[in-house]
């Protein structure tokens, strides 16, 4: 396996094409919006500069990993000869139901058709495909180059040849592997998206403030990042559609996303991408500057 198209230039995606270029796979970066793809390539330009001055890479590493990444607009000519396409779309399910039967059309038969969904199940994607056996969840981590693990997520079809390709394949990346099964939010979101909707519901109903809540977790739990900041820099919107699937797919009320994070969403506070959520962020910057007050 040594051709892989990668579907999306957002912060995934970008960050997924990053990590096999680095490794000398041959990418396909597809995006409908050449300015994404613009921006995705400055992105891994700048991270590797970051990696240069660190001194993990040299700049031959540097120009090598540029240039094994080739951008298209166009995914049936981007998917043409690929041995592996990784999905990573807007976690939005019905978004990625229409990619994978376009896929399946515009792919040779042979390709395996993996998805970076968080959340959604692998079952349900495969299931517009003639390929469920060929279609598997590759879960990977943010940021991506920077983060070890990656949840394979076996569908009800998909083959144990197809597992143990992805499991091997993720390793040669230099990750981590996990094997899970398909059940709504894996494990990682099936335990996180919880906490952090609890975090949420003690700022709303008043037991702390949103620095008190992340200060708790910090140092009481040697969280690295509070909840509340965690989901700034997921985006509440993700964590709003995550506990949406969650709450649909597995019918228990704890599940249920707190009215505080739905108001947000509604109201375009979405976390560092909008420049507001629990905390207020520095334009053009990760950094918060200060906590808003939810009193």
């Amino acid at each position: 396996m040594q051709n892989i198209a990668v579907i999306g230039a957002g912060t995934m995606g970008n960050g997924i094409a990053h990590v096999f270029a680095m490794k000398g796979y041959s990418v396909h970066l597809i995006d409908i919006s050449q300015d994404a793809l613009d921006k995705a390539v400055a992105t891994i330009t700048k991270n590797l500069d970051r990696m240069i001055a660190k001194e993990k890479i040299d700049e031959a590493g540097k120009t090598s990993t540029l240039n094994n990444i080739n951008s298209f607009t166009d995914m049936s000519e981007g998917v043409q000869g690929v041995d592996l396409v990784v999905e990573a779309a807007t976690e939005n399910v019905d978004l990625k139901l229409k990619i994978f039967a376009a896929l399946e059309e515009a792919c040779d038969p042979n390709t395996i058709l993996a998805t970076n969904t968080s959340s959604i199940s692998i079952t349900k994607i495969a299931a517009v495909t003639k390929r469920p056996d060929k279609v598997i969840g590759m879960h990977f981590m943010n940021p991506v180059p920077v983060m070890k693990l990656v949840e394979v997520i076996r569908g009800y079809a998909t083959s144990d040849e197809v597992t143990s390709t992805i499991m091997e394949l993720s390793k040669n990346l230099g990750k981590v592997p996990t094997e899970v099964n398909d059940y709504p939010g894996f494990v990682a979101n099936r335990i996180l998206m919880p906490m952090i909707n609890e975090a949420i519901i003690s700022l709303h109903e008043g037991v702390a403030g949103v620095e008190e809540i992340d200060t708790v977790m910090k140092l009481g739990m040697a969280h690295p990042m509070g909840p509340l900041q965690l989901a700034d820099f997921i985006g509440l919107d993700v964590c709003l559609s995550i506990l949406n699937v969650l709450y649909d797919g597995l019918g228990n009320p704890k599940y249920a996303p707190c009215p505080l994070l739905v108001n947000m969403v509604m109201a375009g506070k979405l976390g560092r991408k909008s420049g507001e959520g629990f905390y207020v962020y520095t334009k053009g910057s990760k950094e918060l500057v200060v906590a808003p007050s939810f009193a």
